[in-house]
């Protein structure tokens, strides 16, 4: 693997996983070029630190002649330019190494002891409170998170020095089986990311063969209260369970964790179970965790003011029922007599119409609900399912249901019923993997 003096092109350097390894190799001492259609400060960041960072229209004549690697997000597709200009230059360049990135993490995997992170839910906080034991232990660990940390520097990468790397390990398109991990962590199992899984059985099967990367003596920790992780234990590995039911461990961490909701005393749960396998005393892994602001995306709670007006605004990434669900429950748990808006933009047509039926469900913690336009990401689109799921006909099933929930069919008209119909103390959830979280900008303008 690639390590210093090297140069890299990065395709789709601006992604949330693909920027933090482009962060590793630059902080390696490599020469790193990365092209991005749109700008970001971790870009920015990357830049001071001697990034060359082309944004707009990825064309082939961004790619030097002179590359040793080029790494480039699953997302990009065989007819990118860029990606077939590379294939083109590494026939007259058989050293150029063309790699997706997660084979180019998956590399990084076999040079440290790695803790992998894995499951449908919960992978970033876990990732992101696991990492903060590990640093207030002074085991100075390398992370790449899927989200950013304040304390990172408001960035997904850290560059530690010991041996020890982090890692978010996500299960979508199999992605995870290219990393070998000494310590694997499934914090739950559920179906998911169906446009490319054919069913729960494809995804146990996947879960399976990411529990057989482990290294010889590797160690796997598991969420013992999760039906579907026990349908594919293999007594071979050495298991670390966790659970809601160690009592005291729970009750700890309700009285100090800062992020609410259950679902984050099973996150802080799976990262004490790793602690403990490390040996980490228990005071220092409560200590980190008491101090546990949250991440970008996660329960990001800020405040906007326009006029005398102030706004409580909580950023979430959940896209998926169960998260929603979750958010919510952990809302109303936080804010038990504020009125709670939840303004919701569905994250891809596939799963708002395999999970249509759960997501009219799980708003139920809500007082107000807005939902915008499905968000699709590119290149995960369907026609034929787009003919038969909507953000319209979901807000009617929601009402039909006795709910307060309408359809608004932009940010702008987001912004009008915010500004016009939300009174002092309200709080306002924007939830969805896509660009909802811009509307925070769009306030901070108003």
């Amino acid at each position: 693997m690639l390590k210093e003096n090297k140069k890299i092109y990065f395709i789709g350097i601006g992604g949330i996983g693909v920027s933090a390894l482009a962060q590793y190799f630059l902080e390696k001492g490599n020469f790193v070029i990365g092209s991005d259609l749109n700008y970001s400060e971790i870009l920015k960041k990357m830049e001071k630190q001697g990034a060359k960072i082309i944004i707009g229209k990825q064309k082939a004549i961004n790619l030097p002649k002179d590359l040793d690697m080029v790494i480039h997000s699953p997302a990009v597709k065989s007819d990118n330019p860029e990606l077939k200009q590379a294939i083109k230059n590494k026939k007259s360049n058989p050293n150029l190494k063309i790699l997706t990135y997660p084979q180019a993490l998956g590399e990084l995997t076999k040079n440290h002891f790695t803790i992998a992170i894995s499951g449908t839910h919960g992978k970033s906080t876990t990732t992101s409170m696991l990492s903060l034991i590990l640093i207030k232990a002074k085991l100075d660990p390398t992370v790449i998170v899927g989200t950013k940390l304040k304390e990172f520097g408001n960035s997904n990468f850290r560059m530690g020095k010991s041996k020890y790397l982090i890692i978010e390990a996500c299960e979508y398109e199999e992605s995870f089986l290219n990393y070998k991990s000494d310590i694997a962590v499934i914090t739950n199992i559920e179906e998911d990311h169906l446009d490319y899984f054919k069913n729960l059985n494809h995804i146990l099967k996947a879960f399976k063969k990411f529990i057989a990367n482990l290294s010889k003596n590797g160690i796997l920790a598991i969420n013992k209260d999760d039906k579907n992780i026990s349908k594919i234990l293999n007594e071979k590995y050495k298991i670390k369970k966790f659970s809601i039911k160690q009592k005291k461990d729970v009750e700890k961490l309700k009285k100090t964790l800062k992020v609410p909701g259950e679902y984050n005393v099973y996150n802080a749960l799976s990262a004490l179970a790793v602690a403990r396998i490390l040996k980490i005393p228990d005071k220092i892994s409560f200590n980190a965790l008491s101090e546990y602001k949250g991440c970008w995306r996660r329960f990001d709670i800020c405040e906007i003011k326009k006029g005398k007006r102030k706004f409580k605004i909580i950023n979430d990434y959940a896209h998926h029922p169960t998260e929603v669900k979750a958010l919510l429950s952990g809302a109303r748990e936080k804010f038990p007599k504020n009125k709670i808006w939840a303004i919701f933009q569905p994250h891809q047509l596939q799963r708002t119409y395999y999970f249509f039926n759960d997501f009219v469900k799980v708003f139920d913690d809500a007082d107000e609900i807005v939902i915008t336009k499905i968000y699709n990401p590119t290149g995960r689109g369907d026609s034929k399912i787009a003919k038969k799921v909507s953000s319209e006909k979901l807000a009617e099933s929601l009402r039909q249901r006795g709910k307060k929930a309408r359809y608004a069919i932009n940010f702008q008209k987001i912004i009008q019923i915010i500004e016009t119909e939300t009174k002092p103390n309200d709080i306002i959830l924007l939830i969805g993997a896509g660009d909802i979280y811009n509307l925070n900008s769009q306030f901070n303008a108003y």
